[in-house]
């Protein structure tokens, strides 16, 4: 990874990672060499310390690849997130792919967590060498029910892994057609966390579970925040409430309320962007009417503006994935997102205005921002 006074951007590909650097003023930006050129890297996150990419390989299959000295080299996982072998004869799971990284709780310096498909928690406690699973939710007596429904067109997905900063025995967690779980007690015990949320595709518009979670992110300063980007709508959820509140509405009709990622400002709790995407008829899963762009609220969702001054007016059929849009800390906050297409668009001034960063990149799955170094 460069190391360079400005920002650094890892990108997750369909075809391997990359880092993206700017100069100390965000101006001028440079592309590194592919990492693991032809790999499948679902999610490429930098805690300050360490480097971790959830990938998909042609000959290893599902894994995890770490760093410990920025991106300099990189080593496979000694025992990477896998099910129990059934040793009974019964058919159990296995792990299609590694989907989703979190650092731990601060406190705790060499824990990561990481979500697979189908659907898995799995817990590192060296600094991402050796994995295993969370019990008390792969192990849950609700699982079939959970994650049995069956997979979205991608694929089922436990992703949005959220540690609360202020304890790190509350996590969060999403399962794309299962729903948002909450966990007291560092992954013991499971409830699901889904009043309120829209089920269009449900006969039961109430369900506990069965939901379908694109995104879900919590603001730092004020964890009892909570924002969601679903399959049917964007939501908002303030504890001790338990009932999500559909912000969404207040998005333009002709534009929806339909994406996949959601963004958090890091210093203002009420800011939040997202991406909409068109989800009529058959969810053409592009920029509605070809027409790219991104709404911020500034009031939790109360009201939304339209910000796309920079980004293609026209005939832009590109979507971005849930893991695929990100912000900087510095001020103005940095917004960046990577496209299916291959792009990375910027903006330094908190979305006013986009420059394209880099184009030609295979299909992009994530970007995030690496940590300062530690």
């Amino acid at each position: 990874m460069a190391d360079t006074a400005g920002t650094n951007i890892l990108i997750g590909t369909r075809k391997g990672a990359f880092v993206l650097s700017s100069d100390a003023n965000r101006k001028k930006w440079s592309l590194s060499e592919p990492t693991y050129l032809g790999h499948i890297i679902y999610h490429f996150v930098s805690n300050g310390t360490t480097c971790l990419m959830a990938a998909k390989t042609g000959h290893l299959g599902p894994t995890v690849f770490r760093s410990a000295d920025h991106g300099a080299t990189w080593t496979e996982a000694a025992s990477p997130p896998a099910f129990p072998v059934q040793t009974d004869g019964e058919k159990g799971k296995a792990v299609d792919l590694v989907f989703w990284l979190t650092p731990g709780h601060e406190s705790e310096k060499n824990v990561w967590y990481a979500g697979t498909s189908p659907a898995g928690l799995f817990r590192s406690e060296d600094d991402g060498v050796t994995w295993h699973g969370v019990s008390g939710f792969n192990d849950n007596p609700s699982y079939s029910e959970w994650a049995g429904i069956g997979p979205t067109p991608g694929g089922q997905f436990l992703h949005s892994i959220i540690v609360d900063p202020t304890d790190k025995n509350k996590m969060i967690l999403g399962i794309s057609v299962g729903g948002v779980f909450e966990s007291n007690d560092q992954g013991k015990s499971w409830t699901p966390l889904n009043q309120g949320c829209a089920a269009e595709f449900l006969p039961d518009p109430e369900a506990d579970f069965g939901h379908d979670p694109h995104c879900i992110v919590m603001h730092p300063s004020k964890p009892d925040r909570l924002y969601q980007q679903n399959h049917c709508g964007i939501y908002r959820l303030d504890r001790p409430s338990t009932r999500w509140v559909r912000i969404g509405d207040n998005m333009p009709r002709e534009v929806g309320d339909i994406g996949f990622p959601i963004v958090l400002h890091p210093r203002k709790p009420e800011t939040a962007w997202v991406f909409p995407m068109d989800g009529t008829t058959v969810w053409p899963r592009t920029s509605p009417d070809g027409k790219p762009c991104l709404y911020v609220t500034e009031n939790g969702g109360d009201s939304w503006s339209r910000q796309d001054s920079g980004l293609p007016s026209e005939k832009a059929y590109f979507t971005v994935k849930r893991q695929a849009m990100t912000a900087d800390a510095d001020d103005p906050c940095g917004l960046y997102f990577g496209t299916s297409q291959g792009e990375v668009w910027g903006s330094t001034d908190e979305g006013a205005t986009w420059n394209c960063l880099v184009r030609y990149l295979p299909e992009i799955f994530s970007l995030s921002v690496a940590g300062p170094k530690k």
